[in-house]
């Protein structure tokens, strides 16, 4: 049956002029024809213009995949129109799995497959056949390409890769709500049968989720289904190919889906009356119970809000929620009092901070319960009749002076009586005292306004019965003023005025302060004294607001007559007795401008005549300080370069000439030394150091004979022969080469010229060659002269 498969489908592409042909010859049918034809040389019985058709021409062949057979599989069979049957064509095969997939029989053209295939391994391989001539190993037909395609088979099942899956859908959701949607991929050949095609079904979870077969969306079968009851569902989904058929492969996953709260529930409290006892010593703001609804939502579908409802006794307390755990919790606003109120009664409602509207026609989403407070009678302190105690005393009023009283009572229903006294803390407290039976508070000490205005201390009331029991209250005592210092001037007491000023000109506004605590509508008044009324230089005018201006009466002021004034000026305070003070201020005439700018008005004056400051004159001398230092600076390093100029390199001090690299320039050349020293001999007296090595202390003062004014240069070349022979700060060298003139006293005699003989050839340099290799060259010279003389006669 497979045989006849293969052969079937090799028969569906026929072509015009081929390569290869089947062993029997079918009529030609073409599905994806390509007719061909090749002009094949003369060879034998073929004439050179033949033209031989091919047969027909393949597209791919098929091989069954997983195939478990005991014998090869045969693919199919290759024929050449040129192969006679004799065994003179031998068929050969290359590309994917030749060899080792396929083989094919040399002599026939069968092709088989020797091992079976995976297709979802490999769907498809691609070969290459040829026929070629036995004897001339050469190609009967040009290379033909092909393809072996794996046919698949159902041998893989559906998979679901992103499984198990985890959804969510909130609960009371309708039917046909989606859920998830699921997804199983299957490995087999999608284009080949049902192997690939998958359907979808719920194995457990029904019946509250349904699955499309097809696109494996998963949705609520049930209405209404509640988290409260159940809030997990495990369902388990099958995925099957072939369509659904019997024998087709399945895989399963797991889908675990949870219910989302809302808030479907309102708030209920377990019971109607919640009782609780309070102490009639709680505090304000303290927690006095707890009250709690219960909400089966979760989250913040379960967050509840109380109130109290508006009512008899609600208006003592408050309620907050505990956002942990969402009790009520109720406070105290303001203190109990067993004596006065015994019980309290008020209505709490919870409700749900987060409503949904879906669900308001189930019914309002709160609820209410009733709370009754009884309150315990507590043995409690005395109680002050104010919170706070104001009073008044004047000061210096006699000690033991009753100033005031504080009371307490004992609000208990078996009253005790009240003990007081004062809280010491400081040293303070002791200008007071207070009766322990009756409350009154008198002076202690004399009371100074100037030193402490107010005073603030604190008083404890305590029960006899029980002394433990205290209560305190705050006392603040103001200490009266009584008018016993006079007024005087607020600084400034020093003003200025010009010397161009006009009369009338206001110099200064002048106000007043007294130690005295000023009372209300307390006025100062300002006037000159007596003395100074007669006076024509300066007034006082009163402004009636506590201030006074001090007013100039003449037309000018000069300082080199007058420099200061002083003004008595008389101050009175309004109180009662009334007090005066007579107090000097002092006026400085000052240089001003036109505009009434003050320019100086004390002796800075004299020093800046011309308006310069004494910061300006401080910056032009340091200006000029620094410009001497830059002068010193230039001069210094001035002089130093020109001692540098004197000195060779490396400390080398000897005589420049041997530095020269040409004749020197005689007499014209003054760089080494000053030939005016030779020819004037006054100038050795002026000239006494020497140039040619730097300047040093000499250890041994040196005597220098007196030279005469008509001293011939040799006597004076010999004089300075002899002080540098002495000098022990003199070179080691013979320095007499400065004054280009040799002595006699020169072991080696003289090089010079000067004192030779008047003709060269009276002159013998072989001396020259005793002197060493150092005068090689030399003697040398003079030796070849000497023989090359022409006047010389031998």
């Amino acid at each position: 049956m497979l045989t006849r498969n293969c052969l079937s489908l090799l028969l569906w592409v026929l072509f015009d002029g081929g390569l290869l042909t089947p062993l029997h010859p079918q009529p030609q049918q073409t599905v994806e024809a390509e007719p061909r034809e090749n002009v094949v040389p003369v060879s034998g019985r073929r004439s050179s213009a033949q033209r031989v058709k091919r047969g027909w021409v393949w597209n791919q062949f098929f091989v069954l995949e997983e195939y478990m057979g005991s014998e090869p599989q045969y693919v199919g069979k290759l024929h050449s129109d040129l192969d006679k049957g004799v065994g003179t064509v031998k068929y050969t095969l290359s590309g994917d799995g030749a060899g080792t997939v396929f083989t094919i029989d040399e002599t026939t053209g069968d092709i088989h497959a020797i091992r079976s295939l995976d297709r979802e391994e490999k769907p498809f391989y691609t070969l290459r056949a040829q026929a070629v001539d036995v004897d001339t190993k050469k190609p009967l037909e040009p290379e033909s390409e092909f393809i072996i395609k794996v046919q698949d088979i159902n041998d893989n099942e559906p998979k679901f890769l992103d499984g198990p899956y985890v959804a969510s859908v909130p609960e009371m959701s309708p039917v046909g709500a989606y859920v998830l949607q699921v997804k199983a991929t299957d490995a087999d050949d999608p284009t080949y049968g049902n192997s690939a095609r998958v359907v979808y079904s719920i194995l457990q979870g029904q019946p509250y989720f349904s699955i499309d077969p097809k696109t494996g969306v998963i949705r609520t079968a049930l209405p209404n289904m509640d988290r409260e009851v159940k809030e997990q569902y495990q369902v388990l989904i099958q995925a099957k190919d072939m369509g659904g058929q019997l024998g087709g492969l399945a895989g399963t996953t797991t889908v675990n889906i949870t219910l989302t709260d809302v808030n479907d529930n309102p708030p209920r409290f377990p019971k109607s009356i919640f009782h609780l006892k309070v102490p009639e010593s709680s505090h304000v703001g303290s927690a006095i119970g707890r009250i709690r609804a219960v909400d089966p939502d979760f989250g913040k579908n379960a967050e509840i809000e109380y109130s109290i409802v508006p009512g008899d006794g609600g208006n003592l307390f408050d309620i907050t929620t505990d956002e942990n755990t969402q009790e009520g919790v109720i406070k105290l606003k303001k203190p109990l009092d067993f004596e006065t109120k015994k019980a309290y009664t008020f209505k709490v409602e919870a409700s749900n901070l987060h409503l949904d509207h879906r669900f308001q026609s189930v019914g309002p989403f709160k609820d209410t319960a009733t709370v009754k407070i009884n309150v315990l009678d507590m043995d409690e302190p005395p109680v002050f009749s104010k919170p706070v105690y104001t009073m008044e005393v004047y000061e210096d009023t006699p000690v033991g002076t009753i100033i005031g009283a504080v009371t307490a009572q004992d609000l208990d229903a078996g009253s005790s009586s009240v003990r007081y006294f004062i809280d010491w803390k400081n040293d303070v407290d002791s200008y007071f005292t207070i009766d322990a039976t009756e409350g009154t508070i008198a002076t202690n000490e004399l009371l100074d306004r100037e030193s402490t205005a107010q005073y603030n201390f604190s008083i404890i009331a305590s029960k006899v019965s029980n002394p433990l029991l205290t209560s305190k209250v705050n006392v603040i005592i103001n200490v009266l003023d009584v008018n016993e210092f006079p007024p005087e001037i607020s600084v400034p007491y020093e003003t200025s005025v010009c010397e161009n000023a006009k009369p009338g000109q206001v110099i200064q506004i002048v106000t007043a302060a007294d130690k005295d605590l000023s009372p209300a509508g307390q006025r100062f008044s300002f006037r000159l004294s007596s003395e100074a009324s007669s006076k024509p230089n300066f007034t006082v005018h009163d402004y009636r607001n506590n201030t006074a201006g001090i007013e100039t009466r003449r037309n000018g002021y000069s300082r080199r007559q007058q420099e200061l004034y002083f003004l008595p000026v008389v101050i009175e305070d309004s109180s009662y007795p009334v007090q005066s003070s007579t107090n000097t201020m002092t006026i400085r005439v000052c240089r001003c401008d036109s505009d009434g700018t003050i320019l100086s008005c004390n002796v800075e004056a004299i020093f800046l005549p011309v308006g310069l400051s004494t910061g300006a004159l401080i910056a032009i001398l340091l200006c000029i300080v620094i410009l001497l230092v830059i002068v010193v600076l230039y001069v210094a390093l001035r002089r130093q370069k020109k001692k540098d100029t004197l000195m060779t390199s490396k400390e080398d001090i000897r005589d420049n000439v041997i530095h020269y690299d040409d004749e020197g320039g005689g007499e014209e050349d003054t760089q080494a030394f000053d030939i005016g020293a030779l020819r004037n001999p006054k100038v050795i007296e002026d000239n006494k150091i020497r140039r040619d090595i730097k300047p040093d202390t000499l250890r041994f003062p040196r005597q220098r004979p007196p030279v005469e004014d008509n001293t011939d240069i040799r006597d004076f070349i010999n004089q300075r022969l002899q002080e540098n022979d002495v000098d022990p700060t003199a070179p080691p060298y013979d320095s007499l080469a400065t004054y280009a003139y040799e002595g006699n006293g020169s072991v080696a005699e003289s090089l010079s010229s000067i004192d030779s003989l008047t003709t060269e050839a009276d002159q013998d340099y072989d001396y020259l060659s005793d002197w060493g290799p150092r005068f090689k060259i030399l003697a040398d010279m003079f030796g070849e002269e000497e023989s090359y003389n022409p006047d010389k006669v031998t």
